[in-house]
Parts: C-alpha cells; structure tokens; sequence
C-alpha cells in the first residue's frame, strides 16, 4: 500500500489529483480505449498474430512452394490461393505473402522479448550502482553504438550463416542499446528519490529497490520501446535480407522484394505488391500504436 502510493507521487506531476479509486495503469487503459486509432491498429496487430499463428500451425498459406498455377499466373480471385497471382515457379504470391508474415512477426517477437529485458537489466543496474560498474557500462555501449548497426548486423550475419538464428542474434546485439541508455538515466533520477531512500530504511535489498520499487516507475518506458523494437526489428530483417544477408531459402518479405525487382520489366507487379502492402500495414499499425501507447502511458500528460 505504501508503495504504490509513494510510486503515483514519485511519477506524477499532474494539476489535479487522481480520480478516487483510479490508479496510473486504469487512467492509462481508459485514455487508450478512447483513441479509435489505436483501437484499430490493436486489430491490426491481432489479425497479423492470428495469421501468423495459423501459418505456423500450417492451416493457412501451407504449402507455399507448391505449384497452383502457371509461371507468372496474375491474379485470380477464383481462389485464395490465386487472389495475388502466382511468380515464376508458378507458386502462390499469396502463400509466400502469409509464410513471410509468419517470419516478421517471429523476428519482431523474439527480438522484442529479449532485447528490452535486456537492456532494461542492464540499464537498471549501471544506473542504480553507478561508479565503475555504469563507467564501463557506458563504454561498452558506447564503443557498440559507434560501429553502424546496418555494418554490425551484416558482419554478425556473415559470421554465423544466413538464417533465422543469424537475424535474432544479430538484431538482438544491437536493439538493447536504445532502451538500456534510457533506463539508465531513469534509475540516475528516481534512485536517490523519497520512496527509495525510505526502502533503503526499512532494510529492502538492492534487488528489491531495482525491480520492485524503480523498474515499476519507469515500466511505460519498457512497453513503448518494446512497440519500437518489434517494428524495427521487421524492417530490419527485410532490409538486410533484401541485401542478401538475411533469410535464404525461405519466402520472407526481403526476398519477394529482391526477387520482384527483376520481375517489374515485364509488368509482373503482384508479388512487389504482395509483400510492401503487407509490410507497410503492420509498420504503419505498430508506429500509430506506439504513439498512442505513448500518449496514454506517459504520466505527465492529462
């Protein structure tokens, strides 16, 4: 009880006081049901999850490098698996689409999950214990970040193979730095704060100071960024696989792109389409979302 309401006066810096009975995280939901852009890109995000769940249980876009058509059918809808045309193997436009939904949004989730723990843990305790630890924090995140993350993401890629395990760890190693280098300076302000001073008098340990009484404070900060990290990590991911780096063998948004860059000349556009519309859909929803979550979480703003 104590602390959650040493944590509301810590964090909020408001005209008036809260509502009776309402806490940050309530006012927070309400303020976020009321925005119908966020509402519609939470659909959005939930149709993607939903596909590519479907997909990874092979019930929807299964199989993909079968043939339903002729070389370069266009598009039909006669049937599902025709509604995007076919590519040059005569293979369904719209399977591949579905299958390389399937990869974004496992990239974005794997890389999103570990990431921002991550740098948060980190972040935490080079902020909270200062002196030598966060000095050689901030030097080896400083000397990673100088090295540019396109440059840092295809050496990592080249040494460990062209592949899923390859794009995971290669964006994980540099989507933490952003979110650490913000937690961090958090933990700077709020660890000589009242509400810390007073655990630290009645005996909490350090663990219970960071991840129960800090972190708690600056957790809207660990949602906004987790938005962030989960749509850069795709652009990421089709990026460096366009460039040849990335996912090979399989039909992810990069190499629908790189293979349709051949195919416009003879005005086969679907399979471009295909995968730019599916990709802008869920960018521009998680950017719009992540404005809103930002909106509604930041404690500062009525």
């Amino acid at each position: 009880m104590t602390t959650t309401t040493t944590t509301v006066t810590e964090t909020v810096s408001l005209d008036k006081p809260l509502p009776k009975g309402r806490s940050l995280w309530q006012l927070s939901w309400m303020r976020l049901k009321k925005d119908p852009y966020a509402i519609a890109c939470s659909v959005i995000i939930l149709f993607y999850v939903v596909v590519a769940l479907l997909s990874r249980l092979d019930l929807v876009g299964y199989p993909w490098d079968a043939k339903v058509g002729e070389s370069y059918g266009r598009p039909d809808t006669s049937s599902f698996a025709t509604f995007l045309g076919m590519d040059i193997f005569g293979r369904s436009v719209m399977y591949k689409t579905i299958y390389g939904l399937r990869i974004a949004m496992s990239i974005g989730l794997v890389t999103a999950c570990i990431a921002v723990p991550l740098g948060a843990s980190m972040g935490a305790i080079a902020g909270y214990y200062g002196g030598w630890i966060d000095e050689v924090f901030v030097w080896f995140y400083t000397t990673l970040s100088s090295i540019p993350d396109l440059l840092l993401l295809i050496a990592i890629s080249y040494a460990l193979g062209k592949g899923m395990t390859a794009m995971y760890v290669a964006l994980i190693s540099t989507s933490w730095i952003g979110i650490a280098r913000v937690i961090r300076g958090e933990f700077i302000k709020h660890k000589e704060r009242e509400y810390v001073v007073a655990a630290d008098a009645l005996g909490a340990s350090d663990f219970s100071k960071i991840f129960k009484h800090i972190l708690p404070n600056v957790s809207h900060f660990l949602i906004l960024n987790f938005s962030m990290q989960f749509m850069s990590a795709i652009k990421a991911e089709v990026i460096l696989t366009f460039l040849g780096v990335g996912i090979q063998g399989l039909p992810s948004w990069g190499n629908m792109i790189d293979d349709a860059k051949l195919e416009l000349a003879r005005g086969v556009w679907w399979q471009l389409t295909g995968a730019t519309v599916a990709m802008f859909v869920i960018v521009l929803a998680l950017n719009i979302l992540g404005d809103s979550l930002r909106d509604a979480l930041d404690p500062k703003i009525k």
